[in-house]
């Protein structure tokens, strides 16, 4: 199997996504995971533009990367200055990284309108910066900037660009479709061509962006025509739409196309990097990502359902295992008995003992009233487990009564008076809170806590209100998706009705129910 090199920017091409800012220990982490996980090549940052990379490179060391090497990012020499007295490249070469990775232009128009140069000039500023940097004992790759674009206007400049980094000695001339406009014919023929141009001592990549939604189409077409080094980023974060995504690209070389990226082990921690760099970013894991979103091998329709449980290869294209991701069924008012078959698997119940048909057509019942199942499997685990005769629930509400006051000199006051049914006895308890929810939940915690001294460290994580029917105006109903969490434990239940305190009491009341039935 050939090896394709995976040449890692998101902590350089990344950070560029608006939204994201890595502190200088979130970047130190994610390089140690994608060490980790088997990248060939890290970019780290570009030590001449800010104090964070140069902070990063200094500390770099000590990070022990065990197979990733580390790479330094910066332009080529400015105009009519030798490397030596360059900045930039000081600065690169400060940053005592094996790799230094050097970008320049390709296109004309870069050429004349950024750089007011001249096209002979900019071939020599490409090629001193390589052989210098070359002759420091740095490993040079050579990104050509705007390649695709320049390459259609001049093909000839284009690729005299490329001669002149190789000339100075780059390890490696990278592809560069920067503006994501380009299509995956059209690279892989002009990287094609470039292949046979330079033979075969002068190794290609490719780096491209997705702005036309081909970043990683593009990349799979650079490297079937014989590229051998592909750019990109955890999750495609990057400037304006995308980079290309890293996280697809991987699975489909190696899966799909035969070509050795990172070990098997490696693979399999896909959806675990994927989930990680999206922590550390503070931004919203991706559901419907290829491969590594939640939903990649989430199966809804009933008869999918059914096909998959006889067969787990008639609805999907590969085993979630093999990128460490998982298959799980959707319940909803689409839902056939297969998808509650797979979730009494998935909750290791017995399903001779629950009553498969009341539960379904009671969530296609719930779910014309506006309850969505979908993100809320403790609530179906409920369902499934109430139908068992032998079932006792842990507690049960006979009422509740919140009110919400204004009082001159105190602001709003809010409280909940709550009434619990644990066996025998009547809990009465009364708490106030900073809004109806609060309350509600600081009383049943109080009316809870003398029996069930556990409930103290279930948290409530998150708590998500919907409008369905906005033409309704106040009376429409609200759909409430709440997020709990026990140390490592997470679920979410859901309400739904006109009244908000009303469906925020359906899903409180499940999700405290849930954490002491599997707790």
């Amino acid at each position: 199997m050939q090896h394709i090199q995976l040449y890692d920017t998101t902590l350089r091409d990344g950070t560029q996504r608006e939204g994201i800012s890595y502190s200088l220990d979130d970047k130190l982490k994610i390089a140690q995971r994608l060490d980790a996980f088997g990248m060939d090549y890290i970019e780290g940052g570009w030590p001449g533009s800010n104090p964070k990379d140069v902070e990063f490179f200094r500390r770099a060391p000590s990070l022990g990367l065990s197979h990733a090497r580390l790479a330094a990012f910066g332009s080529t020499r400015r105009k009519d200055t030798r490397p030596a007295d360059d900045a930039n490249i000081a600065a690169l070469l400060g940053a005592e990284t094996p790799v230094v990775t050097l970008v320049g232009k390709s296109w004309g128009l870069h050429v004349v309108d950024v750089l007011e140069t001249t096209p002979a000039e900019n071939l020599a500023m490409i090629g001193d910066s390589v052989a210098y940097c070359a002759a420091q004992g740095k490993e040079v790759i050579y990104d050509a900037e705007h390649f695709f674009d320049g390459y259609r206007a001049d093909p000839a400049y284009a690729l005299a660009t490329l001669e002149a980094a190789a000339a100075g000695g780059a390890a490696c001339v990278v592809l560069c479709d920067t503006n994501g406009g380009s299509l995956p014919w059209d690279v892989e023929a002009v990287a094609g061509r470039v292949i046979e141009r330079l033979g075969p001592g002068v190794p290609v990549g490719i780096h491209t962006h997705d702005d036309a939604g081909c970043g990683v189409a593009n990349t799979l077409a650079a490297v079937r025509a014989g590229a051998m080094q592909v750019q990109g980023t955890v999750n495609g974060y990057g400037e304006r739409v995308a980079n290309a995504n890293l996280c697809t690209i991987i699975p489909d070389l190696q899966i799909k196309m035969g070509y050795d990226c990172v070990s098997a082990e490696g693979l399999a921690g896909l959806t675990d990097l994927s989930r990680y760099v999206a922590e550390l970013a503070n931004l919203t894991h991706d559901d419907h990502l290829p491969f590594v979103g939640a939903s990649a091998f989430a199966h809804k329709g009933g008869i999918h359902v059914a096909a998959m449980l006889k067969n787990p290869g008639s609805y999907q294209h590969i085993l979630p295992e093999q990128v460490g991701n998982r298959q799980r069924s959707v319940v909803s008012e689409l839902s056939g008995r297969g998808n509650l078959v797979d979730k009494i698997r998935q909750f290791n119940l017995n399903p001779e003992s629950l009553d498969l048909p009341a539960v379904l057509e009671q969530i296609k019942k719930l779910e014309a009233q506006g309850f969505t199942f979908e993100g809320a499997e403790a609530s179906v685990e409920l369902m499934l487990r109430r139908t068992h005769p032998a079932y006792v629930p842990p507690f049960e509400m006979t009422d509740y009564w919140v009110m919400v006051q204004r009082r001159r000199g105190r602001g709003s006051i809010v409280e909940a008076t709550v009434k619990v049914r644990v066996g025998p006895r009547i809990m009465h308890t009364v708490a106030e809170g900073n809004g109806p929810v609060n309350a509600l939940d600081a009383a049943l915690r109080a009316a809870l806590s003398g029996v069930y001294p556990q409930i103290s460290s279930v948290r409530l994580e998150d708590y998500k209100v919907r409008i369905l029917d906005g033409e309704n105006n106040t009376a429409a109903t609200t759909r409430v998706l709440i997020e709990t969490r026990q140390g490592a434990r997470r679920w979410s239940t859901v309400g739904a009705s006109p009244n908000i305190i009303d469906a925020s009491w359906r899903a409180l009341a499940d999700s405290m129910e849930y954490a002491l039935v599997t707790g």
